[in-house]
Protein backbone atom coordinates (compact mmCIF):
# COMPACT_ATOMS: atom_id res chain seq x y z
CA UNK A 1 0.00 0.00 0.00
CA UNK A 2 2.86 2.53 0.48
CA UNK A 3 4.00 2.07 -2.57
CA UNK A 4 1.18 3.60 -4.14
CA UNK A 5 1.68 6.65 -2.26
CA UNK A 6 4.41 9.12 -4.20
CA UNK A 7 5.73 12.15 -3.04
CA UNK A 8 5.91 14.43 -5.85
CA UNK A 9 8.48 17.33 -5.60
CA UNK A 10 8.62 20.53 -8.45
CA UNK A 11 11.10 22.35 -9.37
CA UNK A 12 13.54 22.00 -6.36
CA UNK A 13 16.23 24.42 -6.20
CA UNK A 14 18.29 23.43 -3.16
CA UNK A 15 20.26 19.49 -4.21
CA UNK A 16 20.50 19.18 0.11
CA UNK A 17 16.62 19.20 0.44
CA UNK A 18 16.07 16.34 -2.51
CA UNK A 19 18.74 14.20 -0.31
CA UNK A 20 16.78 14.98 3.21
CA UNK A 21 13.14 14.09 1.57
CA UNK A 22 14.37 10.45 0.83
CA UNK A 23 15.92 10.43 3.73
CA UNK A 24 12.49 11.37 5.63
CA UNK A 25 10.62 9.31 3.29
CA UNK A 26 12.78 6.17 4.06
CA UNK A 27 12.25 6.80 7.63
CA UNK A 28 8.67 6.47 7.77
CA UNK A 29 8.68 3.42 5.00
CA UNK A 30 7.88 5.58 1.92
CA UNK A 31 10.08 4.72 -1.27
CA UNK A 32 8.04 6.50 -4.32
CA UNK A 33 9.87 9.40 -5.34
CA UNK A 34 8.96 12.09 -8.24
CA UNK A 35 11.15 15.09 -9.10
CA UNK A 36 9.23 17.72 -11.41
CA UNK A 37 12.10 19.36 -13.46
CA UNK A 38 14.41 19.66 -10.40
CA UNK A 39 16.93 22.42 -10.53
CA UNK A 40 20.33 20.78 -9.62
CA UNK A 41 19.95 16.86 -9.90
CA UNK A 42 21.93 14.50 -9.98
CA UNK A 43 24.12 15.85 -7.09
CA UNK A 44 26.57 14.83 -4.64
CA UNK A 45 25.15 17.19 -2.32
CA UNK A 46 21.93 15.33 -2.54
CA UNK A 47 23.15 11.73 -2.14
CA UNK A 48 25.59 13.11 1.09
CA UNK A 49 22.17 14.32 2.93
CA UNK A 50 20.21 11.05 1.81
CA UNK A 51 22.59 9.35 4.17
CA UNK A 52 20.98 5.56 3.73
CA UNK A 53 18.01 6.22 1.03
CA UNK A 54 20.58 6.80 -1.49
CA UNK A 55 18.35 4.07 -3.10
CA UNK A 56 15.60 6.27 -2.90
CA UNK A 57 17.45 8.80 -4.79
CA UNK A 58 18.71 6.10 -7.26
CA UNK A 59 14.85 5.25 -8.43
CA UNK A 60 13.66 8.55 -8.47
CA UNK A 61 11.23 9.11 -11.53
CA UNK A 62 12.55 12.63 -13.00
CA UNK A 63 9.59 14.20 -15.65
CA UNK A 64 9.15 17.51 -16.78
CA UNK A 65 5.44 18.82 -16.04
CA UNK A 66 3.37 17.99 -13.02
CA UNK A 67 0.97 16.19 -15.21
CA UNK A 68 3.46 13.62 -16.21
CA UNK A 69 4.04 12.81 -12.27
CA UNK A 70 0.35 12.28 -11.60
CA UNK A 71 -1.62 11.23 -14.79
CA UNK A 72 -1.75 7.64 -13.47
CA UNK A 73 -3.03 8.87 -9.88
CA UNK A 74 -7.01 8.82 -8.75
CA UNK A 75 -6.28 11.24 -5.68
CA UNK A 76 -3.77 14.51 -5.85
CA UNK A 77 -2.81 16.25 -2.80
CA UNK A 78 -1.16 19.74 -3.24
CA UNK A 79 0.21 21.03 -0.10
CA UNK A 80 -0.06 24.56 0.61
CA UNK A 81 -0.87 26.88 4.25
CA UNK A 82 -1.30 29.76 1.40
CA UNK A 83 -5.28 30.70 1.49
CA UNK A 84 -6.33 30.41 -2.53
CA UNK A 85 -8.79 32.92 -4.51
CA UNK A 86 -10.44 28.75 -5.23
CA UNK A 87 -10.20 27.29 -2.37
CA UNK A 88 -9.89 23.46 -2.70
CA UNK A 89 -11.04 20.99 0.53
CA UNK A 90 -8.49 21.22 3.23
CA UNK A 91 -7.46 18.52 5.61
CA UNK A 92 -4.65 19.18 8.31
CA UNK A 93 -1.90 16.04 7.90
CA UNK A 94 -3.22 13.72 10.17
CA UNK A 95 -6.72 13.92 7.76
CA UNK A 96 -4.80 13.88 4.81
CA UNK A 97 -3.20 10.48 5.74
CA UNK A 98 -6.02 9.03 6.58
CA UNK A 99 -7.70 9.56 3.77
CA UNK A 100 -4.58 8.74 1.33
CA UNK A 101 -3.95 5.57 3.00
CA UNK A 102 -7.48 4.43 2.76
CA UNK A 103 -7.40 5.26 -1.40
CA UNK A 104 -3.99 3.70 -1.71
CA UNK A 105 -4.96 0.41 -0.67
CA UNK A 106 -6.16 0.01 -4.66
CA UNK A 107 -5.26 2.94 -6.10
CA UNK A 108 -1.99 5.42 -6.63
CA UNK A 109 -2.03 8.83 -4.75
CA UNK A 110 0.06 11.77 -4.51
CA UNK A 111 1.38 14.30 -2.49
CA UNK A 112 2.73 17.47 -4.16
CA UNK A 113 4.96 19.61 -2.88
CA UNK A 114 6.00 22.72 -4.43
CA UNK A 115 9.17 25.00 -4.84
CA UNK A 116 10.67 26.36 -1.10
CA UNK A 117 10.80 29.51 -1.57
CA UNK A 118 7.24 30.60 -3.93
CA UNK A 119 5.34 26.59 -2.75
CA UNK A 120 2.35 25.54 -5.46
CA UNK A 121 1.42 27.93 -8.13
CA UNK A 122 -2.53 28.29 -8.57
CA UNK A 123 -2.50 26.54 -12.08
CA UNK A 124 -0.59 23.30 -9.90
CA UNK A 125 -3.36 23.79 -7.12
CA UNK A 126 -5.69 23.35 -9.55
CA UNK A 127 -4.34 20.28 -10.63
CA UNK A 128 -5.12 18.46 -7.45
CA UNK A 129 -8.05 17.38 -5.03
CA UNK A 130 -7.43 18.46 -1.94
CA UNK A 131 -4.74 21.11 -0.11
CA UNK A 132 -3.27 19.82 2.62
CA UNK A 133 -1.66 22.48 5.36
CA UNK A 134 0.43 21.81 8.58
CA UNK A 135 -0.99 23.40 11.80
CA UNK A 136 2.15 25.59 13.36
CA UNK A 137 3.10 28.76 15.28
CA UNK A 138 1.12 31.37 13.58
CA UNK A 139 4.21 33.79 14.54
CA UNK A 140 6.34 31.52 11.86
CA UNK A 141 4.48 28.74 10.30
CA UNK A 142 7.28 28.53 7.54
CA UNK A 143 8.70 25.13 7.49
CA UNK A 144 11.47 23.63 5.51
CA UNK A 145 10.13 21.46 2.79
CA UNK A 146 11.48 18.30 4.20
CA UNK A 147 10.24 19.37 7.56
CA UNK A 148 7.18 19.15 5.87
CA UNK A 149 7.22 16.16 4.07
CA UNK A 150 8.90 14.36 7.12
CA UNK A 151 5.96 15.34 9.09
CA UNK A 152 3.37 14.17 6.27
CA UNK A 153 5.09 11.04 5.88
CA UNK A 154 5.08 10.57 9.66
CA UNK A 155 1.29 11.10 9.22
CA UNK A 156 1.32 8.58 6.79
CA UNK A 157 2.66 6.01 8.59
CA UNK A 158 0.70 6.23 11.57
CA UNK A 159 -2.65 6.12 10.00
CA UNK A 160 -0.98 2.64 8.76
CA UNK A 161 -1.45 1.33 12.24
CA UNK A 162 -4.37 2.93 13.19
CA UNK A 163 -5.78 -0.62 11.73
CA UNK A 164 -9.45 0.50 13.13
CA UNK A 165 -10.30 3.10 11.16
CA UNK A 166 -8.73 2.08 8.34
CA UNK A 167 -9.61 -1.56 8.01
CA UNK A 168 -12.62 -2.91 6.01
CA UNK A 169 -13.47 0.41 4.55
CA UNK A 170 -15.49 0.25 1.52
CA UNK A 171 -13.56 1.64 -1.95
CA UNK A 172 -14.73 3.64 -3.83
CA UNK A 173 -13.14 3.64 -7.75
CA UNK A 174 -12.20 6.82 -8.52
CA UNK A 175 -10.89 7.56 -12.39
CA UNK A 176 -7.14 8.70 -13.05
CA UNK A 177 -5.94 11.90 -13.31
CA UNK A 178 -5.41 11.37 -16.75
CA UNK A 179 -8.82 10.27 -17.48
CA UNK A 180 -10.27 13.35 -15.94
CA UNK A 181 -8.39 15.11 -18.30
CA UNK A 182 -9.68 13.67 -21.06
CA UNK A 183 -12.89 14.34 -19.61
CA UNK A 184 -11.95 18.43 -19.43
CA UNK A 185 -10.84 18.23 -22.82
CA UNK A 186 -14.46 16.53 -23.59
CA UNK A 187 -16.44 18.98 -21.80
CA UNK A 188 -14.87 21.79 -23.17
CA UNK A 189 -15.65 20.36 -26.77
CA UNK A 190 -18.78 19.92 -26.21
CA UNK A 191 -19.22 23.18 -25.05
CA UNK A 192 -17.64 25.35 -28.18
CA UNK A 193 -20.05 22.90 -30.15
CA UNK A 194 -22.83 24.52 -28.22
CA UNK A 195 -21.60 27.96 -28.33
CA UNK A 196 -21.80 28.28 -24.59
CA UNK A 197 -18.51 29.52 -24.86
CA UNK A 198 -16.59 31.12 -27.79
CA UNK A 199 -13.25 29.92 -28.80
CA UNK A 200 -11.71 33.20 -29.13
CA UNK A 201 -12.99 34.24 -25.54
CA UNK A 202 -13.33 31.23 -23.61
CA UNK A 203 -13.03 33.18 -20.02
CA UNK A 204 -13.10 30.88 -16.87
CA UNK A 205 -15.47 29.34 -17.43
CA UNK A 206 -13.79 25.84 -18.38
CA UNK A 207 -11.35 26.58 -15.35
CA UNK A 208 -14.32 27.16 -12.44
CA UNK A 209 -15.77 23.69 -14.09
CA UNK A 210 -12.38 22.21 -13.90
CA UNK A 211 -12.49 22.88 -10.14
CA UNK A 212 -15.92 21.72 -9.22
CA UNK A 213 -15.17 18.49 -11.19
CA UNK A 214 -11.70 18.04 -9.23
CA UNK A 215 -13.93 19.27 -6.14
CA UNK A 216 -16.35 16.58 -6.31
CA UNK A 217 -14.42 14.10 -7.63
CA UNK A 218 -17.06 11.84 -9.49
CA UNK A 219 -16.53 7.98 -9.33
CA UNK A 220 -15.19 6.27 -11.99
CA UNK A 221 -18.72 4.96 -13.27
CA UNK A 222 -19.70 8.37 -12.91
CA UNK A 223 -17.37 9.74 -15.29
CA UNK A 224 -18.28 7.11 -17.55
CA UNK A 225 -22.09 8.43 -17.55
CA UNK A 226 -20.88 12.06 -18.16
CA UNK A 227 -18.78 11.35 -20.97
CA UNK A 228 -21.83 9.51 -22.59
CA UNK A 229 -23.90 12.54 -22.21
CA UNK A 230 -21.09 14.87 -23.85
CA UNK A 231 -21.06 12.47 -26.43
CA UNK A 232 -25.16 12.69 -27.16
CA UNK A 233 -25.38 16.14 -27.36
CA UNK A 234 -22.11 16.54 -29.78
CA UNK A 235 -24.02 13.43 -31.97
CA UNK A 236 -27.66 15.77 -31.40
CA UNK A 237 -25.53 18.81 -32.95
CA UNK A 238 -23.85 16.80 -35.49
CA UNK A 239 -27.00 15.46 -37.27
CA UNK A 240 -28.98 16.90 -39.53
CA UNK A 241 -32.76 18.32 -38.91
CA UNK A 242 -34.75 15.20 -40.26
CA UNK A 243 -37.45 17.96 -41.04
CA UNK A 244 -37.77 21.50 -42.49
CA UNK A 245 -40.50 24.14 -40.83
CA UNK A 246 -43.21 24.82 -42.56
CA UNK A 247 -42.77 28.06 -43.61
CA UNK A 248 -39.41 26.45 -45.63
CA UNK A 249 -41.69 23.17 -47.12
CA UNK A 250 -44.23 26.32 -47.99
CA UNK A 251 -41.42 28.32 -49.48
CA UNK A 252 -40.79 25.97 -51.94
Amino acid sequence: MLSNIRIVLINTFHPGNVGAIARAMKNMGLSNLYLVDPNDYPSEEATSRAAGAVDLLENATIVSTLEEAIADCSLVVGTSARHRTFQLPLMNARECATTVVQEANQQAVAIVFGREKTGLLNDEIAQCHRQVYIDANDEYPVLNISQAVQIVAYEILMATKDKPQNQDVAQKEYPLKKDMDLFFNHLEETLYDLNFIIRNHPGKVVDKLQRFFNRSRPEKQELGILRGILAAVQREIASPSDSKPEQDKKDH
